[in-house]
């Protein structure tokens, strides 16, 4: 059977292509994913994003050792499951800042992407359980609600945080970004809202919709200049599948370079270096590779403030059993409810640090777990300046590729990392958390010079799963997609992901590649685009628009 568009991947934005084109009775869709479907219940439970980064529903992969952190290798836990990281992410939903899409157009050449421009998809997105108002909607797919099982240590930290002088947020993603609160997240009725329960569940009839899972692409098929359909490995083998329109590349940030370089597609001699043909000399493929860097404070806490003694096998059953029935509990919770957003520069552009309070300590791979209960507050610096690579290891589509991040090869980001790791340490000592913070753990009391915490960071850091830019777009000669995303000198293919944003967004990913995937809906369908966004202020009307400006 042929079909008119073929979508490689079914991460968040590949999810929403195939909602938005399938509107569409007239057009035929493909959906490729490598992975399995989110039958396993853990899916769906807010709480077991903390089996995720160990494991379940991944790549496996790794980065190559990082020259300038001593040479340690880092986990790099990619989704290898139908709903992509919106499947296995600590469903924080968060925007970034309103200066981060301004630079995109400004700086980078993607005008029709500003925040004015981007800020009506992401309503359009949005199912909201409290917010309605210039910055929010209701009624979209995604759900987005309130945490339903915070504990009071949450609250003692955002008291915690007021104390040192960062103020209160009731909406990160609203008129500022600055400040402590509660993150939103993508929940709905205390269960995950994944771009797989959002945008293809309610589709799952479609007629014009086939979705096949096990199935990874192996190359994109080139016809001179023209994609005209890929290369599919399956338990059936090897089989070429055609498009009649267009291959639309959804396969992630590390995903969607790795599968352009394995079609020939990307700078001439690193294709050359492992014997692959090469089609298309691209130079940007694979580059500009930006991601968040994490370190964290574990403390101990003075009593059973966290979720930390659920992992004991009674109180397992118990929590289970409490959200089968009542959909409370820990199991309700995500683990990583509250946090905020502050700067480590007080000249930076916008907040620079994010924070995220674990509710818990060890709950991500590769991150110590107490004796006694304890508390992480994990901080990320948001602006990296360091660029990092995406390479094929070999001209072998099944070996894992070359992951280079290329963290703190930029001396100010280092920097910054340390003076947000600083900053958190302070607010686990403030007076609003004394009764639940009995001392810090890691990086611990010995640890207080800039050298001692440049040892920490080296080998405790992180990533914070943003990874961005491989695919970036844009007009110059680094840019590998335009502004309507199509590749650059080829036809009938596009790329529709974390991969074109031509520099990471302050925050959390999950959001802005939705965003993505329903403006770049629009572009592939030759839709107008929605207007850009006029504000209450701006219009002397302070009656919210909640639907009424969305497709």
């Amino acid at each position: 059977m042929a079909y008119d568009y073929i979508i490689t991947g079914a991460g968040p934005a590949g999810c929403v292509l195939a909602n938005r084109l399938t509107e569409d009775p007239a057009v035929r869709v493909l959906l490729l994913e490598a992975g399995g479907g989110d039958w396993n219940p853990l899916f769906h439970m807010p709480a077991g994003f903390a089996k995720m980064t160990k494991g379940l529903a991944s790549w496996g992969w790794e980065t190559v050792p990082q020259k300038h952190m001593k040479g340690r290798v880092l986990r790099y836990t990619q989704a290898k499951v139908i709903g992509g990281g919106s499947s296995i992410n600590a469903q924080l939903y968060t925007r970034g800042n309103a200066v981060d899409y301004d630079l995109w157009a400004s700086e980078d050449g993607c005008e029709g992407w500003d925040y004015r421009s981007v800020l009506p998809y992401f309503k359009r997105a949005e199912d909201n359980q409290r917010f309605v108002d210039d910055y929010h909607s209701y009624g979209g797919p995604l759900g987005v609600s309130m945490p339903a099982s915070a504990l009071p240590i949450c609250d003692a930290y955002i008291r915690a945080g007021q104390e040192l002088g960062i103020p209160y947020n009731p909406d990160f993603n609203g008129k500022q970004q600055a400040g402590v609160g509660f993150y939103q997240l993508t929940q709905r009725n205390r269960r995950r809202s994944s771009a797989s329960l959002a945008y293809l569940s309610p589709i799952k009839d479609r007629k014009n919709l086939t979705v096949r899972t096990g199935a990874r692409v192996a190359r994109i098929v080139l016809e001179g200049r023209r994609a005209v359909g890929v290369e599919v490995v399956s338990a059936k083998g090897v089989e070429t599948i055609r498009a009649e329109r267009e291959v639309l590349v959804s396969s992630g940030a590390i995903g969607s370079p790795k599968l352009l370089l394995q079609s020939g597609i990307g700078p001439a001699d690193h294709l050359k270096s492992v014997g692959v043909p090469v089609k298309h000399d691209l130079a940007g493929v694979g580059s500009n590779l930006q991601d968040h860097l994490d370190l964290f404070v574990i403390a101990e806490c003075t009593g059973d403030h966290t979720y930390d003694n659920v992992a004991k096998l009674h109180r397992t059953l118990w929590a289970g059993l409490e959200y089968i029935l009542f959909r409370t509990g820990p199991v309700a919770s995500s683990l990583f409810e509250t946090g905020g957003f502050w700067y480590a520069d007080e000249n930076a552009r916008s907040p620079d640090i994010q924070f995220h309070l674990g509710l818990g300590s060890g709950i991500e791979a590769g991150v110590a777990r107490l004796k006694n209960a304890g508390v992480t507050l994990n901080s990320a610096y948001l602006h990296p300046r360091s660029k990092g690579t995406v390479r094929l290891s070999s001209s072998d589509p099944a070996s894992a590729p070359l992951i280079d991040p290329n963290y703190w090869s930029d001396p100010h980001d280092r920097k910054m990392s340390l003076e947000g790791l600083k900053i958190a340490r302070e607010i686990m000592q403030q007076d609003a958390l004394k009764p639940y913070v009995l001392a810090e753990r890691l990086p611990g009391d010995k640890v207080r010079t800039e050298d001692e915490l440049f040892e920490y960071g080296c080998a405790n850091a992180k990533t914070d799963h943003h990874p961005v830019g491989t695919c970036k777009m844009g007009t110059g000669d680094d840019a590998v997609v335009d502004l309507e995303l199509k590749v650059h000198g080829l036809e009938g293919l596009r790329v529709c992901d974390s991969s074109v944003m031509p520099r990471v967004p302050s925050c959390n990913t999950n959001g802005p590649t939705i965003m993505i995937g329903e403006k770049g809906a629009d572009i592939i369908r030759n839709r107008q685009p929605l207007p850009r966004m006029i504000f209450a202020h701006e219009r002397n009307d302070t009656r919210p628009r909640a639907r009424a400006d969305i497709r």
